[in-house]
């Protein structure tokens, strides 16, 4: 298997189903990943980057020789459409599961795809590889051999596209075309498998209109746009482009949708997709099963389209924060538990919720690679019924270690458009609302920064070494209140509450604090408005159940050193600890950028010494499989540089330093 992550996994799991052994391959950081763990043989790549261990051809291929593996899946990555990569494997005497590597030189050009498929009479849109040529504005700048929506740009006046066009090139290095931008569009793909003797059956539609950065975060099948009559045409035009591009394998033929019904074909990708599971859910075949059976010459089994059952959608967790452009977020993930969830890596029996994951409790998340951390999926037999299912259970999920787009997503499920099914590749552009905390309520906040103080106290009372079976907080003589200072969503809080002789709660409160002028004098006195009264049904270490105004709910505390994770039915909220005698901390020189997130510094545009503009492009980081670009915070000189192209950084290191104007 030559990826990592979920989709080793995912096939893995179709291989022990059909009785082969599995080889995985694992860099230095993932020594410990599940997919390592699963395999029946695993083979170390030397290094840590992607560019050294699972993009490395040479070290691939010489680990599957070394293994005895006679066969090659490439997963659904990069590799997967390389075709050098797969003439390798089948010049080394392996099976390579994917098309053929004259299929995927084909593939790796997209005004070359486009033409033949084009030729075929697929509705295309025109490209433009001279940009002098374009006829009008705006239009979308794509690399001619990129995948996964890299280096895409629009651009709506001709003032500006020659120096995009420049940019975009020396950002792929490579060819770039324009294409006229189609805006308020869907994205529809066509899943479909074809095999040698000349059958090519698609499996109905999947919609994957609502993404961030050109990238998928939400997939359904089928889609709440498309009916019988157009369902049939997608299919046949998806059959006609297979067929001109001589294709063999499983993939997906990717069409932008308007309005008015008319499509135009994008790509074909050559892989198995990241959201096959809502295909596997609604037509019940488990398609790496069909996949790898087409590798070996086999025929497919059934004659034709399988019929869709019920509504599948999928949700991508990722490990960035959506609310500060999508920053990718690395550290450990002290907890990763979904509920209710009935299978996982293969169809379901029955409607309900799969999990597809890259990761465990206690998984790193690095620099190095795609922040997916899972796939949830719901099943059900309704649209309404399987946004609802999904919704809840990301709701009800502990993501602890790593900010997460899972609000995001909950709210994108609940949003009354989604909900309506109006939704298009600009979705997440016109719901900005989307972005907010699930845990947005003061109230909400403050119950969960009282949770966390009383969990931390039955902790302390638990561990005590005399009188343990005391009330915390219990005094034989009133006195102050028991107090804890977060920082928290909302900013640095303290939360202070007192208990009666009888040991229940007496009064409470969460009110601001600032952390630089911390007022010990004033800390634990209970302020005039305290907040209304709450009966503390019970309160351990880990769970805290409080009666606030005749309703019952239960919070879930997790505690990992000073930082707690609280889970409850108003959401979720990460509260660290503050401590009240904080150890001086080195200050930073005045006018430094410091790095926002581990990386790898991929591009450095000044030299010391050079006068910026503020706004201008200093540096880019290089995290997760994407690129963050580093701006000049005002207009000054480059007085300090101490970083370099390839140079790997971690969170608040010094990347440059400006003398200001």
């Amino acid at each position: 298997m030559a990826d990592r992550g979920e989709i080793a996994r995912r096939v893995f799991a179709t291989c022990r189903l059909v009785g082969i052994e599995t080889v995985a391959v694992y860099s230095d950081v993932d020594t410990d990943a599940p997919h390592v763990n699963e395999a029946d043989y695993a083979v170390h790549l030397e290094g840590s980057t992607t560019a050294a261990t699972y993009l490395e051809q040479h070290a691939l291929i010489a680990a599957a020789k070394r293994a005895g593996a006679n066969a090659v899946h490439p997963g659904n990555g990069i590799l997967a459409e390389d075709p050098e990569f797969a003439a390798a494997v089948v010049d080394a005497g392996m099976i390579w599961v994917g098309p053929p590597a004259a299929t995927l030189r084909t593939l790796h050009r997209k005004t070359e795809t486009k033409k033949l498929v084009a030729e075929a009479k697929v509705p295309v849109l025109p490209s433009f590889t001279d940009p002098a040529t374009v006829p009008g504005f705006p239009v979308l700048i794509k690399p001619d051999a990129g995948i996964g929506g890299a280096g895409m740009r629009v651009v709506r006046d001709a003032a500006t596209l020659a120096e995009a066009v420049a940019s975009i090139r020396r950002e792929v290095d490579g060819d770039v075309f324009c294409e006229p931008y189609v805006g308020n569009v869907r994205h529809i793909e066509v899943p479909i498998l074809a095999d040698a003797m000349g059958a090519v059956v698609p499996f109905g539609e999947r919609e994957c209109s609502v993404q961030r950065r050109y990238q998928k975060i939400v997939e359904e099948t089928p889609s709440p746009a498309v009916d019988a009559a157009l369902r049939e045409d997608l299919c046949r035009a998806a059959i006609v482009a297979v067929r001109a591009l001589g294709f063999v394998g499983a993939g997906a033929v990717e069409f932008l949708l308007d309005a008015d019904g008319d499509f135009w074909f994008l790509e074909l990708t050559p892989t198995l997709q990241t959201d096959h599971a809502v295909t596997e859910c609604t037509s019940g075949y488990d398609l790496v099963r069909l996949q790898l059976l087409i590798a070996e010459g086999g025929s497919l089994p059934m004659p034709g389209p399988p019929p869709i059952r019920g509504h599948a959608i999928e949700v991508r967790i990722c490990a960035e924060d959506p609310a500060y452009a999508w920053l990718p977020s690395a550290g450990t993930l002290h907890r990763f538990s979904v509920p209710d969830v009935a299978g996982s890596f293969r169809p379901l029996p029955q409607p309900g919720l799969r999990l597809d994951s890259g990761v465990a409790d206690g998984s790193v998340t690095g620099m190095h690679y795609d922040p997916m951390l899972a796939k949830l999926i719901a099943w059900a037999p309704s649209r309404q019924e399987a946004a609802r299912m999904l919704a809840s259970a990301l709701a009800r999920a502990q993501l602890h270690g790593v900010v997460t787009n899972r609000d995001l997503l909950v709210r994108t499920l609940r949003h009354h458009s989604f909900r309506a099914g109006d939704i298009d590749t600009g979705f997440l552009d016109r719901h900005p609302e989307v972005f907010a905390p699930l845990l947005s309520s003061v109230d909400a906040v403050r119950l969960s920064c009282l949770a966390s103080a009383l969990a931390g106290a039955a902790d302390r009372r638990a561990s005590a070494p005399v009188l343990s079976t005391l009330p915390s907080g219990w005094r034989n003589v009133p006195s102050g209140s028991q107090t804890a200072v977060y920082d928290g969503p909302t900013g640095p809080v303290e939360v202070g509450y007192r208990m009666n002789r009888h040991g229940e709660l007496a009064g409470w409160w969460v009110r601001p604090v600032d952390p630089e002028e911390l007022d010990l004098a004033g800390l634990g006195q209970a302020p005039v408005d305290e907040h209304p009264p709450i009966v503390v049904v019970s309160a351990s270490r880990d769970r805290v159940v409080l009666n606030v105004q005749g309703i019952r709910l239960a919070v879930l505390v997790h505690r990992v050193g000073d930082v707690s994770y609280v889970d409850s039915p108003e959401g979720s909220v990460t509260l660290r600890e503050i401590s009240r005698f904080p150890l001086p901390a080195p200050e930073a020189a005045e006018s430094s950028l410091i790095a926002p997130l581990p990386g790898a510094v991929r591009r450095v545009l000044v030299v010391p010494g050079q006068r910026v503009r503020a706004g201008e492009l200093l540096l880019t980081l290089e995290a997760m499989k994407l690129e963050h670009p580093v701006h000049a915070p005002s207009a000054g000189v480059v007085a300090s540089l101490p970083v370099h192209p390839g140079a790997e950084v971690d969170t608040g290191e010094l990347l440059a330093v400006l003398d200001p104007e």
